[in-house]
């Protein structure tokens, strides 16, 4: 029994850490609150129930982000997903990480790349991930990755360029 309780203790510990920064990746990676939130929901509950398994190998962080992108993925193809017409608007949450308003830009600019080069430049520079982490994640090569990630940031470049000084990014990477 203090096993179960250690394990979901973990979990609940995990959740609190990480669950915003994931939130805010989800949210990247789609461009709605709404859904980012039960993207991440949905991927925490698969988490929780491989939980064990993936402890063990510790691969919880790659486990969960892997979860979210092939969710959004998913979305992305469903009917569901066209718009639909409603009587009266829903109210818009407050978002907990980011002011819209400044990264509307940006979202743009994110929606105007693939799939790919999308979820590599979330990866690398918003989760911060290494090459290798980001390779790892997405089941492609590290080349593939840095190839991605430079042709996704010279679209950004130019599509951002008077809005934001992407070269500070870059100086890190």
């Amino acid at each position: 029994m203090s096993t179960k309780r250690t394990r979901d203790a973990d979990f609940v510990e995990f959740v609190a850490s990480r669950r915003r920064r994931l939130l805010t990746a989800a949210y990247f990676r789609c461009g709605d609150w709404h859904q980012a939130e039960d993207l991440v929901q949905t991927a925490l509950a698969r988490l929780y129930v491989a939980w064990p398994k993936v402890v063990r190998r510790g691969a919880e962080d790659a486990y969960v982000r892997r979860i979210i992108f092939n969710l959004s993925v998913d979305a992305s193809r469903s009917p569901a997903r066209r718009e639909r017409l409603v009587e009266v608007m829903p109210e818009t949450p407050a978002p907990e990480a980011l002011d819209i308003s400044d990264t509307s830009a940006l979202m743009a600019a994110l929606a105007d790349l693939s799939e790919r080069q999308r979820t590599v430049i979330v990866l690398r520079y918003w989760l911060q991930l290494s090459v290798d982490e980001t390779a790892h994640d997405l089941g492609v090569s590290p080349g593939t990755v840095k190839s991605q990630c430079a042709r996704a940031m010279a679209k950004l470049r130019t599509a951002l360029a008077p809005t934001y000084d992407l070269t500070t990014v870059e100086a890190d990477r």
